[in-house]
């Protein structure tokens, strides 16, 4: 993990804020949102666009564009819904814990000291609750520490793609200095808003012996679990 990586995530980020405000239907609710990596992302100038695919009032879907001068380093497409006041749907099947809070977690030790800027630790707080380094398995709390666009405060879904996109790095099974395990993508589905700065994150990777390996995550806030993500990994010796 490096500077290309936190060049990454801090797109990833950036990416959900034009899906948010295209109009017509801007207050709708983005449900899933998938980022494909086309090629790598600068730590320079990027600009970033977002059009409606598929107009509706119910459902809608974005398109938006990250581009790195002349060229497009990602494309994403969003699935936005329509809000509704209906308390009686909601309903779960889902017998998840609560995870442990924040406040009871170590930091995460990994890459910390490498020096010069960077999106971990210096834009991102993570606050470790569960699992084991190694494993394959980690459980974590993840906060923006600021703005990822000057003066503009992040959203949540902005908190949340940038939260995501740490379930191949936290829940990693192969050792960092003899592997590559590169995400090509990131999808994350959510089946309500999130709530708060923090967000919870329950990862797991998987890897096969043809070079292949899927990373996901149950996505959770302080009021309990409220999405899910997936990483398709490409996985070679260094």
């Amino acid at each position: 993990m490096g500077r290309a990586d936190d060049a990454r995530r801090r797109a990833r980020g950036v990416a959900g804020a034009p899906i948010e405000q295209v109009q017509p239907g801007g207050e709708l609710a983005v449900s899933r949102l998938t980022i494909e990596f086309l090629g790598g992302v600068p730590l320079g100038e990027v600009s970033v666009a977002a059009s409606l695919a598929k107009p509706g009032s119910r459902f809608q879907i974005v398109d938006a564009t990250l581009d790195a001068g002349e060229r497009v380093a990602c494309t994403a497409r969003a699935v936005r819904l329509r809000r509704a006041d209906m308390p009686d749907a909601a309903a779960s099947a889902d017998a998840a814990q609560p995870l442990p809070a924040p406040a009871a977690g170590e930091p995460w030790s990994y890459f910390a000291d490498l020096g010069g800027e960077r999106f971990y630790p210096d834009a991102t707080e993570i606050r470790v609750v569960g699992g084991a380094a190694g494993s394959g398995h980690a459980v974590a709390w993840i906060r923006l520490r600021g703005e990822l666009l000057p003066g503009v405060s992040p959203s949540p879904l902005a908190r949340v793609m940038a939260a995501a996109d740490f379930t191949n790095g936290l829940s990693w099974i192969l050792p960092f200095d003899e592997w590559l395990f590169v995400n090509t993508e990131l999808t994350v589905h959510l089946h309500r808003e999130p709530a708060g700065e923090w967000v919870g994150l329950d990862a797991r990777t998987v890897t096969g012996a043809s070079g292949i390996g899927l990373s996901t995550g149950v996505l959770h806030d302080l009021d309990g679990p409220f999405g899910i993500c997936a990483q398709s990994l490409f996985v070679e010796r260094r």
